[in-house]
């Protein structure tokens, strides 16, 4: 070859960006590009001087890889394509894509193999941050996996919970549609156990619940006035339903997660019947006779001092009946206690019907008996009174065979012509009372306590 042809491959060679080999069979090289000392920091004398280029390029935990590749590359005809990790001189390593091929001379020589590397640093850098990218990826979809099951489980729970209870309730969005409804909201409401109403808006659920209620119209315009004013939380509203249920209910506005942000309204309902069933029986029995059904004389103090108020207040007057039995004792030694009861029962049922509907009737104990009247005067007390002791007087009673009846004896006082304060009054009454007992019996009496009066009258 001339010297000329000799330069000429020399700079070809030089100018080779990648890296180019040519090994014998036993793996040392007979030729490599300079570019080699680009890559891997060894000029080309030194991998010329090595004994093995395999144990000198490539790194110790690829050898084994690349001796096989060597190996094949040698046996077989056909190229083989790798990538392999080249160790630098400084102890770091650079990816190289390899493809090795073996060169056949003349016949019966031993083959060569030419190797061919390019550097894919920077390609494998890449793919291993695609990897990590991808590997962060699929932990942040695992994790997000994770915390819905856990959330769907946890609302699964919440909702178990919210079905369990006995108070009903609505979640409203700000477009007016439920967002949320549990079991006792629906039976609450009349609805069947499986009706779905997210989605259906608060304009059907007026039209539906509407019907249901004996005063639709305030119902509505609680509704109204609670979400018009953006109330935070409402007062306790009692609604009526026709099949003389009652339920309070009450809202709050829900926030989200931005400040001063309301997500919608969440209405709690409670059926509230029986407990207003007991409350109201608990309060007959602290103030009405468990015999008789009159209010006792706990209601009758009550009651005196509210109308003296209000009588006050408006210059009105109150008349106090005081009522006390005659005969009643001899009727309960006679045929027993339970002859006696139902001689209380009767008269308490026969005043019933003699007195106005604004007149209370209470037992004060035993066989004495109290009526307020309200807005009345000396002419109509004398009146009632005479009405109640004939009344009394014709209720009959039959014991054993035998008939047997009762008399009354009553005294009666008005505020403020006799008394100024409750105190005083059932004094005045008493008296009364006692002048018509001392008097005869089955009579009534007029209080004189006031100085001016012309005496007691009595009839």
């Amino acid at each position: 070859m001339k010297g000329g042809e000799l330069s000429l491959l020399r700079r070809v060679a030089e100018g080779i960006h990648g890296v180019e080999a040519l090994l014998d069979a036993d793996a040392r090289l007979l030729w490599i590009s300079p570019s080699i000392e680009r890559v891997t920091g060894r000029t080309p004398a030194q991998c010329l001087a090595a004994r093995d280029a395999i144990e000198l390029l490539v790194m110790d935990s690829d050898r084994e890889y690349g001796r096989r590749l060597f190996a094949q590359g040698l046996s077989d005809s056909a190229a083989q394509d790798a990538e392999l990790r080249f160790s630098r001189a400084d102890g770091s390593v650079v990816w190289m894509a390899t493809h090795w091929r073996r060169v056949d001379e003349d016949a019966g020589a031993s083959p060569l193999l030419q190797l061919s590397a390019e550097e894919i640093q920077s390609r494998k850098e890449t793919e291993y941050k695609l990897l990590e990218t991808v590997a962060e990826l699929r932990r942040a979809q695992a994790l997000r996996e994770h915390y819905l099951l856990r959330s769907n489980d946890e609302r699964q729970r919440l909702a178990a919970l919210l079905n369990l209870i006995r108070l009903g309730i609505l979640f409203i969005d700000n477009d007016r549609r439920v967002l949320y409804a549990n079991r006792a909201m629906l039976e609450i409401w009349g609805y069947p156990p499986d009706t779905n109403l997210i989605g259906t808006r608060e304009a059907v659920l007026k039209a539906s619940g509407a019907p249901l209620l004996v005063e639709p119209e305030a119902f509505l315009a609680h509704l109204d006035h609670v979400v018009a004013n953006h109330l935070a939380v409402s007062e306790p509203f009692e609604i009526r339903f026709r099949d003389g249920r009652i339920v309070t209910d009450m809202s709050a506005v829900v926030g989200g997660g931005q400040q001063e942000h309301a997500i919608g309204r969440l209405w709690i309902y409670e059926d509230i019947t029986e407990s207003r069933r007991v409350s109201e029986q608990l309060v007959a029995l602290a103030e009405r006779d468990p015999l008789t059904n009159l209010y006792n004389r706990r209601r009758f103090h009550e009651e005196l001092e509210r109308m003296l108020v209000d009588a006050s207040r408006r210059n009105g007057k109150v008349g106090l009946v005081a009522v006390d039995l005659d005969g009643f004792k001899p009727i309960n030694d006679a045929f027993g206690h339970q002859a006696g009861d139902e001689v209380l029962v009767g008269l308490a049922e026969g005043v019933r019907r003699i007195i106005r509907r604004n007149e209370m009737l209470f037992r004060l104990g035993g066989d004495e008996f109290a009526l307020l009247v309200p807005d009345t005067d000396t002419h109509g007390l004398s009146e009632l009174a005479t009405r109640l002791r004939e009344g009394i007087a014709a209720l009959p009673f039959t014991f054993e065979g035998r008939e047997v009846g009762v008399t009354a004896s009553i005294g009666m006082a008005i505020f403020p012509e006799h008394a100024a304060d409750a105190g005083g009054l059932i004094a005045a009454a008493d008296e009364a009372l006692y002048r018509s007992k001392s008097e005869g019996r089955n009579r009534w009496t007029l209080s004189s306590r006031r100085v001016g009066e012309l005496g007691p009258h009595s009839g």
